[in-house]
């Protein structure tokens, strides 16, 4: 008789090895901050705490359950530092520039990985990529912890100026928005100083743009013609964002005597509108009272947290890209179009059908953890500062108008796994949909009917 062999397992997925990956960083960083050597007291701040925290820097959100800068000792925020720069970067990217420095051979199974989790289509030249990116990092960090380092040097001195720069340098540039300045002031005491607010929001524009954005745009020297679609509707949506949310908190607020009323002069009122539109874009530092803006404010604040930034950035949200397609699939229909069409490009039904499924996943989840925050709070907290808390977890950017800390450990420990499905999920279940694209299709074919909608 024949031999019968077993069937051969099927290798795991690499977007359920990403998501692994995230999951033991947290884990490794709770236990690192639930330390008493994290604190500067030298009592530990519990694992809920220390899980909670971890979790906002390994997915670069910026939701304290703590005060950073009053709490952790000095080996608690290198910690937390290296956290927000693993999870900006990505694992298996920061992991391939580890190897790469220690001299170990990339085998195709990490370049598989490699590939899935920079969101790029080759392998050719993969790893070459990643220190190129991880170069670019290291330089745009550098450049603005130099320019922060004007202000801040001469007020805190040397040594305390200098840290304190790069420490915001990386948190700006990952779109964490954690701060070291105490109180949960974030960037309130500089509302009145343009170098340190524009400083900031260029790091956390680079970093919302995504590395292959920029290359693109170096590469072909800033001719518009060269660039690809992707990095065309990045841009477009991009400036098209900061432009509305920047309009829209200048009108809002303007007169607001606990927001921008309190701001003196018309270039620093600008300024911090302009600040806030960028800052809501996944970053999470502010430079005004989040709890006093209107509910207007609060709601385009929102809508901005979800967009979120550019794919494979160190920002979060649904992307930008995405949330065109998306919208280009809506006005083809309503012009009466059979293909999604776009600066003389057609979309294929793929991707629109993946747009869709991210954007439905990512809001099922929003509505599902306000409607359990609400449930949780038993109506001691706003509902649009609920909202606002939703969407700033499942969005990875770390604003909160109810002051997350005053939240029920039943609202912080809902906002956990927000976060995480903001940081890993869109993206794991677009890889997912795109690796499965094709793979379903059957030779049986029902008859077709029409329903009505609308």
């Amino acid at each position: 008789m024949p031999k019968q062999h077993g069937k051969e397992a099927e290798p795991i997925r690499p977007e359920c090895i990403m998501c692994f990956g995230f999951l033991v960083l947290i884990l490794i960083g709770a236990l690192l901050l639930s330390l008493p050597a994290a604190t500067v007291t030298g009592e530990s701040i519990g694992i809920g705490s220390g899980l909670f925290t971890a979790t906002s820097a390994v997915c670069v959100t910026g939701l304290v359950a703590v005060d950073t800068g009053t709490t952790f000792s000095l080996f608690g925020q290198l910690v937390l530092l290296s956290l927000i720069q693993i999870g900006g970067l990505g694992f298996m990217a920061f992991a391939t520039l580890v190897m790469v420095a220690f001299g170990k051979r990339i085998t195709l199974r990490e370049r598989i990985l490699l590939r899935e989790s920079l969101n790029t289509t080759t392998l050719s030249g993969i790893v070459r990529l990643t220190i190129w990116y991880g170069l670019m990092a290291l330089a745009i960090e550098g450049g603005g912890a130099l320019l922060l380092a004007i202000r801040f040097v001469p007020e805190f001195g040397w040594t305390r100026g200098l840290y304190y720069s790069f420490w915001h340098a990386v948190s700006a540039f990952c779109n964490a928005g954690f701060d070291l300045f105490g109180g949960y002031a974030s960037l309130t005491a500089f509302q009145q100083d343009p170098l340190v607010l524009l400083v900031i929001a260029g790091l956390i524009i680079l970093g919302g743009t995504g590395f292959a954005v920029i290359s693109e745009v170096l590469a072909a020297r800033m001719q518009w013609g060269r660039f690809s679609l992707h990095a065309k509707l990045a841009l477009i949506m991009t400036g098209v964002l900061l432009a509305v949310g920047t309009l829209f908190f200048a009108l809002t607020e303007w007169t607001n005597p606990a927001t921008l009323g309190a701001v003196k002069g018309t270039e620093n009122k600008l300024l911090n509108a302009f600040f806030q539109s960028v800052t809501m874009r996944t970053a999470g530092f502010n430079s005004v009272d989040l709890a006093a803006l209107t509910d207007g404010s609060k709601l385009l604040s929102a809508l901005l947290m979800l967009v979120g930034a550019n794919p494979a950035s160190t920002g979060g949200g649904m992307k930008t890209t995405t949330v065109a397609v998306l919208g280009l699939a809506v006005w083809t229909v309503i012009r009466g179009r059979d293909e999604v069409t776009v600066l003389g490009r057609r979309l294929p039904n793929g991707l629109v059908q993946r747009s869709l499924a991210v954007i439905v996943v990512t809001l099922t989840v929003f509505c599902t953890g306000m409607l359990v925050l609400t449930l949780a709070e038993k109506g001691s907290v706003p509902f649009v500062d609920l909202m606002f808390e939703a969407a700033s977890a499942i969005g990875t950017v770390g604003v909160s108008a109810a002051g997350t800390p005053r939240l029920t450990v039943t609202s912080r420990t809902v906002l956990i796994p927000m976060m995480f499905l903001g940081r890993v999920g869109p993206l794991t279940l677009a890889l997912a949909l795109a690796n499965r694209q094709g793979n379903g299709k059957s030779r049986l074919r029902f008859p077709e009917e029409n329903v009505t909608i609308g």
